[in-house]
């Protein structure tokens, strides 16, 4: 099979979910209590205190100054004939507030990816091609997660997770949360939640207590043909990293060759209309 990876944007967890019709719902023939609460959950519902505890998790990553993560993710790529192919990907990531990013990925086909912003300019290298890419752009993590995704054009899983605006993200952007059940399946006790918006869904497992960490995500493309979707848990969170100025240096790898991100290649002029003589320029 000629694999193709999905062509469609991993945004963020303000944008994420499934519709959850349980495969043991199926099987059973009755839905548990848990999956019977988002049984026809097309029309959105706002529970008060699934949504609280949803912003207290914005707030809490919002506010937090800094921290490093592992996550495990993986994605679908619908492919021509309707097939779904799962990819993985390991990424690593770094914050330090204001104006500290780095974003380190590995890939299920050995391929990686790395970014890094020092509150001066954003930098990404790409491996086996071995060439990397420069942008100036002075200012916050959140202006340049803006201009990385908006102006250059360029993919970032989770990238609502890293900016100090994901509360007003949600805000914005969510149309119905519901409470799905407390559970300590992946590890600690967690508030299990199914949320949706209008063009992405997501659940979000929060972890309990005073640090309401995501522990996973499921994302659906609800809009893309196939639904595809994107998983990813949350591992090894670190609060209090210590500081490490060359975590956020960009060297490029030995040998790599510089080019142009895509966004900033001059577009090739349109081709002068010709011209005939006797009836004029040709449409």
């Amino acid at each position: 099979m000629n694999q193709q990876r999905p062509r469609w944007p991993v945004w963020a967890l303000a944008c994420a979910s499934l519709a959850l019709t349980g495969a043991r719902a199926m099987a059973d023939g009755e839905p548990t209590t848990a999956e019977a609460a988002v049984t026809g959950a097309a029309t959105p519902v706002v529970d008060p205190e699934a949504k609280a505890l949803l912003m207290d998790m914005a707030a809490f990553l919002a506010k937090t100054p800094a921290f490093t993560v592992t996550v495990r993710g993986s994605y679908d790529a619908v492919q021509s004939a309707g097939q779904k192919i799962e990819f993985n990907e390991l990424r690593r990531v770094a914050v330090s507030r204001p104006d500290k990013l780095r974003v380190a990925a590995q890939h299920s086909d050995g391929s990686a990816h790395e970014l890094v912003f020092d509150g001066k300019e954003i930098a990404i290298a790409s491996t086996p091609e071995n060439v990397y890419a420069t942008a100036a752009k002075p200012g916050s993590i959140d202006e340049a997660v803006v201009y990385f995704r908006k102006d250059l054009r360029m993919r970032l899983p989770l990238a609502a997770l890293l900016v100090s605006t994901l509360p007003a993200e949600f805000e914005r952007r969510v149309t119905g949360v519901e409470y799905v059940e407390e559970t300590a399946i992946l590890g600690a006790p967690a508030h299990h939640l199914y949320v949706q918006t209008d063009s992405v869904d997501f659940q979000v497992w929060i972890a309990d207590g005073a640090q309401p960490l995501p522990q996973r995500v499921v994302l659906t493309y609800k809009l893309e043909e196939g639904q595809p979707q994107f998983r990813a848990s949350f591992e090894e969170w670190n609060l209090s990293p210590a500081p490490d100025a060359a975590r956020f240096t960009f060297t490029p790898p030995a040998g790599a060759h510089k080019i142009a991100f895509l966004a900033e290649l001059p577009r090739a002029p349109l081709p002068a209309p010709t011209v005939d003589e006797s009836k004029g320029a040709t449409p």
